[in-house]
């Protein structure tokens, strides 16, 4: 792991086609056009007004109807999917297929069997493919590291993080269809799932509790990851209430406070049990350009995985998410 996230701007410039014209890929779009040097040249979208209009918003030349077009065109050098989790296995391995590198939205697939497919096809195509897992790309997270491993609060025995978001029931939003793969874990509950596996690695043991919303997808779960003997990782995720989405790490010799949202560019408190106190602050700027600078390095030397998100942390993580949705009972159409 480097010491320190690096300046993304300092990454070289990449080609970027956008799968996709929501509102992530919105945010992508404008991290990219403000703090990298690589290029957005072409946008795909089922509906032409609207790639249009995204188009024009982010200062995009080429627009194409359906996504075959975007993932073959020639100026294009790495896609990225930003649509419903339902949609990634397909589109991922249609860009492969054209010779693309591909950046996918997290989760990257409804599960890890998916996942496995498009790693299968990316490892004999020789392309680069990452999860879109912004979080471990940031300065902040790259200092709990360093903090960490230096044994500033000793041993890990709880990491506790939560995401919830205040969400307007509609049975035909994404968020709350079986079809497009809706639920809090995949949308939400995938930081803190990441998060904990980041910092702990893959659990012995998984537990997990939830309610369903009326449509069958997850509306709230609670989760608990065992490590070892002692060490366990407290999680949440709702749909239903916006929580502080802070993280706290403790050990043997301290704990850290992670404000909210700690997902997103944020700092951290530090305290000892020696009384020494200290933190890290970090301004509150925007963060996908972290994740986009890692694909035009990785890409630029021909790796075909990060070593910060690797695809064995892809599937370890997705793994986990499967057995929570085991203990709760929700599987989706085609699983």
């Amino acid at each position: 792991m480097a010491d320190r996230a690096e300046d993304p701007r300092s990454a070289p410039p990449i080609r970027w086609g956008i799968l996709g014209a929501g509102n992530i890929a919105a945010t992508f779009a404008a991290a990219v056009n403000a703090h990298t040097r690589a290029q957005l040249v072409a946008v795909g979208s089922r509906n032409r007004d609207r790639a249009q209009r995204f188009a024009t918003a982010h200062h995009i030349p080429t627009t194409h109807v359906g996504y075959r077009e975007l993932v073959e065109d020639p100026q294009v050098d790495a896609v990225y999917i930003a649509t419903p989790h339902s949609e990634h296995k397909e589109q991922a391995l249609l860009a492969i297929k054209a010779g693309k590198h591909v950046l996918v939205e997290k989760a990257f697939t409804r599960n890890a069997g998916e996942a496995e497919e498009v790693f299968a096809a990316a490892r004999a195509a020789g392309v680069f493919v990452m999860e879109a897992m912004w979080t471990r790309f940031l300065p902040h997270v790259y200092a709990l590291h360093q903090v960490i491993d230096a044994g500033e609060i000793g041993e890990i025995i709880n990491l506790s993080a939560d995401h919830g978001q205040a969400f307007t029931f509609d049975p035909k939003s994404r968020l709350f269809d079986p079809a497009l793969a809706g639920g809090a874990l995949l949308d939400l509950g995938v930081y803190p799932v990441s998060f904990a596996h980041d910092f702990l690695g893959v659990p012995d043991a998984v537990q997990a509790v939830g309610q369903l919303t009326t449509t069958g997808v997850d509306g709230q779960i609670s989760m608990v990851l065992s490590y070892g003997d002692r060490a366990q990782a407290t999680l949440s995720t709702t749909m239903w209430a916006k929580t502080p989405t802070m993280a706290l790490i403790s050990g043997t010799e301290g704990n850290i406070v992670v404000k909210g949202s700690f997902y997103a560019p944020s700092s951290f408190h530090v305290q000892r049990l020696d009384g020494r106190v200290w933190e890290f602050n970090q301004p509150g700027t925007k963060g996908l350009q972290y994740e986009a600078a890692e694909v035009a390095r990785r890409v630029a030397e021909g790796a075909t995985q990060s070593p910060r998100m690797t695809w064995d942390n892809t599937l370890e993580v997705l793994r986990t998410m499967d057995t929570i949705r085991s203990l709760i009972g929700v599987t989706y159409p085609g699983e």
